[in-house]
């Protein structure tokens, strides 16, 4: 038998007997945990309260409590519709046991792939295809496997402390009703990146999975979570064909007509694309979708996408921006096509060598977004802080200017608090382990 049918059957088998490993006894659970897992999205928190509201897994039974310890386990209890309240315990790596060797078709090597489509053999002018490309797509899908966790809908999933999930790729896919607290998620690495010289003027490498995707699912909240590449960061990677070979995509993504999501009170911290509402310029599904809130998140030291926006009613609110690595820092609210982003009493803290017109991007394509900005603070490093309006330093070295929003935001359980008080806000309550338990 070959490798890959070995390797693929071996973990389609792993997913089919996970439900046997499930630990269903939520025993020795602080009773805090049990009570926060009980916890429905507030009123009008955001978009996530729009209509149904979002109440993920509060409604479960005795019977659908779960507390995982293991990636199998994980992927078994999340499954599926019927509501459930899902407690991760310890570390779960999602590859654990297998390392990129092991997900590698027999025909491919990297080092035949850099031979095989570099672009002074292969050219600029088109992707690769052949049997080389074929095998990186086969050893991908076996990574893709085991790493790729979808998550059924009515699903709470909790983070006990100390607990964190390596290398998954949460896929909240096609389903309604998702919450997700107090989660430590971190390097979701891609073994396979695509090489793509057509993107951009040198090419780029790009991954595969996302931390969390959020594609077209509906009601979702992600509260209190941790964002990070660990301690694989894309700045440690190679460059091959003189680009850096990237092995990660989104921290939490929102594409392919995903609409009514909140994101509170979370970091991402050291990744460069951390947020992508909306994955394409063509205009159909994903119009009058992708409706989201981010309020009270830090963003600390993310190089871009924080968010860029297409189509949705984006609501950006008193979020603590920490950007003082120029080396990584791209930009961070990217404003794309029919995108009506809404961004109000943020809090930027820099490096003297960001310039206040890179913090925005057009990225209008076929036709311009929108953006209204209100009550925007900044400081350079521990020096006074001001008052400034991105959106018109960008518009004042730029053409054309990027047009102001008609939208104004009513999905807020309170008044936005200053931007002066965001970071000391933010820093002492956003992120896992701050939910008191």
């Amino acid at each position: 038998m070959r490798k890959t049918t070995v390797v693929a059957a071996a973990l389609a088998g792993a997913a089919l007997l996970a439900g046997a490993a499930v630990s269903a006894s939520a025993a020795g659970t602080p009773p805090a945990a049990l009570a926060l897992a009980r916890q429905t999205l507030p009123a009008g928190d955001g978009w996530a309260s729009d209509t149904t509201g979002t109440t993920g897994g509060s409604a479960a039974d005795a019977e659908h409590v779960f507390t995982v310890r293991t990636r199998d386990e994980l992927a078994a209890a999340v499954a599926g519709d019927t509501p459930k309240i899902v407690f991760v315990s310890g570390g779960i790596d999602a590859n654990a046991g297998h390392g990129c060797a092991d997900y590698a078709d027999p025909a491919y090597s990297l080092d035949a792939f850099l031979a095989a489509y570099d672009p002074a053999v292969w050219g600029r002018a088109t992707k690769p295809t052949g049997p080389l490309e074929d095998a990186r797509v086969r050893s991908a899908k076996n990574q893709g496997l085991r790493v790729n966790i979808k998550v059924g809908g009515n699903t709470t999933i909790v983070g006990l402390g100390g607990s964190k999930i390596t290398g998954a790729n949460l896929l909240i896919d096609k389903v309604d009703n998702v919450i997700l607290r107090n989660l430590r998620l971190e390097d979701a690495h891609d073994c396979f990146p695509a090489w793509d010289p057509t993107d951009g003027a040198l090419g780029n490498w790009n991954s595969l999975y996302d931390t969390v995707t959020v594609t077209g699912a509906t009601h979702v909240w992600a509260d209190h979570n941790n964002f990070s590449d660990g301690n694989n960061t894309d700045d440690t990677q190679p460059q091959y064909f003189g680009r850096p070979y990237q092995v990660h995509d989104g921290a939490l993504d929102v594409i392919r007509a995903a609409d009514l999501v909140t994101i509170s009170w979370n970091t991402f911290f050291d990744h460069d694309k951390t947020m992508l509402i909306g994955s394409s310029n063509t205009v159909g599904a994903d119009v009058g979708k992708l409706r989201v809130t981010i309020h009270h998140n830090r963003f600390a030291n993310v190089g871009q996408r924080v968010p860029r926006v297409r189509f949705g009613q984006v609501d950006v609110y008193n979020n603590s921006f920490y950007a003082t690595d120029e080396s990584s820092y791209s930009y961070s609210w990217g404003v794309g096509v029919y995108a009506s982003v809404h961004a109000e009493n943020n809090f930027l803290l820099r490096s003297a060598d960001i310039p206040l017109d890179a913090v925005v991007y057009d990225w209008r394509g076929t036709a311009p977004g929108a953006i209204t900005e209100l009550g925007t603070a900044t400081r350079i490093g521990t020096g006074p802080v001001s008052s400034v309006n991105l959106v018109a330093e960008f518009n004042a070295t730029h053409e054309p200017d990027l047009p102001a929003t008609t939208w104004v935001p009513t999905l807020r359980v309170a008044a936005p608090d200053p931007a002066t008080a965001v970071p000391a806000l933010v820093t002492a309550k956003a992120g896992a382990g701050k939910l008191g338990f």
